[in-house]
């Protein structure tokens, strides 16, 4: 299984998205993201916009998902936009 941390950028059959399973808990083959997509309507703090090696992303947080870990690659990090990330998964969850 590829090493992945929370924040990590990971691509998945062509497209991005970024891990928000903290690495505190006990491996499994699966982890859970959310899709980083191009244009995709944002919503303030729902939806932050993220930046991928020189690219710009939002946010997808509706579309939380899980996949195999072992389908990833890791490219990158989102971690220096920890912040705007762990918002957008309380506004998910609590609507405020």
């Amino acid at each position: 299984m590829e090493q992945l941390s929370r924040f990590d950028i990971a691509e998945h059959g062509g497209l991005l998205m970024v891990v928000i399973e903290s690495e505190l808990l006990p491996p499994d083959p699966a982890v859970v993201v959310v899709p980083l997509i191009k244009g995709y309507p944002a919503i303030q703090y729902l939806n932050p916009e993220i930046a991928v090696n020189g690219g710009s992303f939002i946010c997808a947080t509706r579309l939380i998902a899980s996949v195999r870990r072992a389908s990833l690659k890791r490219i990158g990090t989102a971690e220096d936009q920890s912040d705007e990330i762990i918002r957008a998964i309380d506004i998910l969850l609590s609507g405020v």
